[in-house]
């Protein structure tokens, strides 16, 4: 179904969870980022199970590494029947087309962080209107990802390519390119029945 003519934006908020497993040298968080010692004493890690689950902890202090998630965003801008996508300058997925997204940063609440993304990537400003859904995805790179999606008028701005994009532009919401993310294709499906029921 096509969607109505508006100037409307959906904001998900993505919370990667890391995860930990083992390796040659001791254990890793995202294959990428070694973790061997505790953050508050420095001790070498050991696996337990604590809570029903194997986790990494600290024999000597006691701390324990959960697997807390990492939150992003992501925003669906909506203009008549197009929704706006950026091509990614970044990984994963650099070159492909995407929802306009970034991680939150650590002294601000989801719909700050919102908006500051939507700004910094398509150079447009919005306002939120009402929470719309919860959603997640299992990312190669970050684990389980949990996405909160909010409706977001927008108010001004002047749209181009920012920071972490190579391009912008609104496609038809029936002809699409190939977006790498599900959970992107999921939240433009809940957008566009929001405004069509």
């Amino acid at each position: 179904m096509p969607l109505e003519s508006s100037n409307s934006v959906f904001i998900a908020v993505f919370f990667p969870c890391t995860y930990l497993k083992d390796s040659y040298y001791g254990f890793e968080v995202n294959d990428k980022i070694p973790v061997r010692y505790c953050i508050k004493c420095g001790r070498n890690l050991e696996k337990k199970e604590i809570e029903g689950k194997k986790r990494y902890c600290c024999p000597d202090c006691g701390w324990v590494h959960y697997k807390n998630p990492l939150p992003s965003v992501a925003c669906v801008v909506r203009k008549d029947d197009c929704v706006l996508l950026i091509k990614r300058g970044v990984a994963p997925d650099i070159g492909k087309w995407a929802l306009p997204s970034g991680f939150l940063e650590d002294d601000e609440s989801p719909v700050e962080g919102c908006i500051r993304e939507l700004e910094e990537e398509t150079g447009l400003h919005g306002r939120v209107k009402r929470l719309l859904d919860v959603d997640n995805e299992e990312s190669s790179i970050y684990g389980n990802v949990l996405v909160i999606g909010y409706e977001i008028e927008i108010i001004g701005g002047e749209l181009r390519a920012g920071s972490d994009t190579l391009e912008v532009k609104f496609f038809p919401v029936n002809n699409l390119p190939l977006i790498p993310f599900e959970s992107h294709l999921r939240i433009l499906k809940r957008a566009i029945e929001t405004f069509t029921t």
